[in-house]
């Protein structure tokens, strides 16, 4: 049995009624507020568009507690980066975190110029893309990446 991500990523016009009538609880709103929310739930589940399995779920809530292993992080947070999936982070992707990131609050222009950046300061094989080796060399950079990539129920 799988539940659609709507279930669990209760839209923001559900009241806590309806969260609770759909079996979402306070899971609603750990993820109701979170721009990648979608992401997080596809990047979960087994057939990758938001169906969860019991199982699927228990992953997710594993991985995004604090007590889950660095590697098993950024594993999945370079699996909810890749949008569209091709198993790299490309300039498109990163212009789609940045924009959920930043909640629309950069322009076109600065999120170009970022996204750019980044691939270059990141690329080691130079290929105009980020592999997860590249993207672990990052985050091996980031000493608050365990302590950001959680949910606090």
């Amino acid at each position: 049995m799988a539940y659609h991500y709507s279930t669990l990523a209760c839209h923001s016009s559900l009241d806590p009624e309806q969260c609770e009538q759909n079996g979402g609880s306070s899971i609603c709103y750990v993820l109701e507020a979170n721009p990648f929310r979608n992401r997080i739930v596809e990047s979960f589940s087994e057939d990758g568009l938001g169906n969860l399995s019991f199982n699927d779920f228990v992953d997710m809530f594993s991985v995004l507690s604090e007590m889950a292993p660095r590697q098993l992080k950024a594993i999945y947070t370079f699996k909810i980066s890749d949008f569209n999936t091709d198993d790299f982070i490309c300039k498109e992707d990163l212009e789609k975190t940045l924009t959920k990131l930043t909640r629309d609050d950069l322009i076109p222009v600065e999120i170009n110029f970022v996204s750019e950046k980044a691939i270059k300061e990141a690329d080691l094989d130079g290929d105009s893309k980020l592999s997860f080796a590249d993207f672990e060399n990052i985050i091996s950079r980031a000493p608050d990446f365990l302590r950001t990539f959680h949910i606090r129920f």
